[in-house]
């Protein structure tokens, strides 16, 4: 049986430069795999460092776990840019062997309209860059942890089965079509020291049988704030200053408490529709709440000195309300 790894510095850049070692000698899509799989998969060095983080006393958890999440997104990013230069490659010596007639006449499109959910999204960043925020983005095919464990979802949490998430196969590379934007989040903290302000509209996916309110293709924006003293005053602010350049100055938002696994407290947001279908009412819009301490924890973030909240909604059902 072989002793287990030391988890410090040293050993997870050793780790890390034996990663990218093999990611860089992989030529083909085979070799690749099987380099992804020795390093990033459940017996990999990472995956064992990982695991030892919970053995460490409470004081060191928060560091480790930065260090380790840190190499785990830099590994993945590398074989995400790896993955995309073999394709290419190998793209490239298929068509070297086929004949091109470059005779042919070309069809010319013809330019279209934007999409109205395109267009929207565009809105949306529009307004957080003009309150000082990023526009952040991750990957739509993401790691299991990032979409599920970086949020604090338990094992055993509905979300995980495979009726309610596309498990892309096979299924032990613990790779799915995001079920929402929120791993854009932990993706968003490793990246960055705090203070954090970021905002993440993207394509997200769900196995929901396609009919008149239900998509198994759909849009979300959410938006992470992390800095020192953050209360729910500041998310409460945020929220109706955003209402008001999204819905007019007349907008107004009310707050429902709800339950979360990422956020503590948590709540549900509720907009007032004056002209909706069957007369002027509450009509709900998203949810929110301030990050709770798990998710910053697994992000390297030290929930004692920095908070933050976090907030989701829509782009289907806000577009549905202009």
């Amino acid at each position: 049986m072989s002793e287990p790894l030391e988890l410090n510095e040293q050993s997870v850049a050793a780790a890390v430069d034996s990663a990218n070692a093999a990611l860089a000698a992989a030529t083909d899509t085979t070799s690749l795999k099987l380099a992804k799989s020795e390093h990033l998969g459940e017996h990999s060095a990472i995956a064992a460092f990982n695991a030892a983080i919970k053995g460490l006393p409470g004081s060191e958890k928060a560091a480790a776990g930065k260090l380790v999440g840190q190499a785990k997104a830099r590994l993945t990013q590398a074989f995400e840019k790896r993955q995309a230069e073999v394709a290419v490659a190998e793209e490239s010596q298929r068509l070297a062997a086929e004949f091109v007639d470059v005779t042919a006449v070309p069809f010319r499109w013809t330019a279209g309209a934007r999409h109205p959910l395109t267009h929207l999204m565009d809105q949306i960043g529009d307004i957080f860059i003009g309150m000082g925020w990023e526009i952040a983005e991750g990957p739509e095919l993401e790691n299991e942890w990032f979409n599920f464990d970086s949020m604090n979802f338990d094992e055993d949490h509905p979300a995980r089965a495979m009726q309610d998430t596309f498990f892309v196969e096979p299924v032990d590379a613990h790779l799915v079509l995001r079920t929402h934007t929120s791993p854009v989040q932990t993706r968003s903290m490793l990246e960055r020291t705090p203070p954090i302000y970021v905002v993440a509209p993207g394509r997200t996916f769900r196995t929901d049988e396609l009919d008149a309110t239900h998509t198994p293709v759909f849009h979300q924006v959410e938006g992470l704030a992390v800095d020192r003293g953050l209360t729910m005053a500041h998310l409460r602010g945020t929220l109706e200053h955003f209402a008001r350049l999204m819905f007019g100055e007349d907008a107004k938002i009310r707050l429902r408490p709800n339950y979360f696994p990422f956020t503590e407290p948590s709540a549900e947001m509720d907009v007032w529709q004056p002209n909706a279908k069957g007369g002027a009412r509450w009509v709900e819009w998203g949810g929110c709440g301030m990050i709770n301490r798990n998710v910053l924890l697994a992000s390297g973030i030290d929930p004692d000195v920095y908070q933050g909240f976090a907030f989701g909604m829509g782009i289907e059902r806000t577009l549905m309300f202009r």
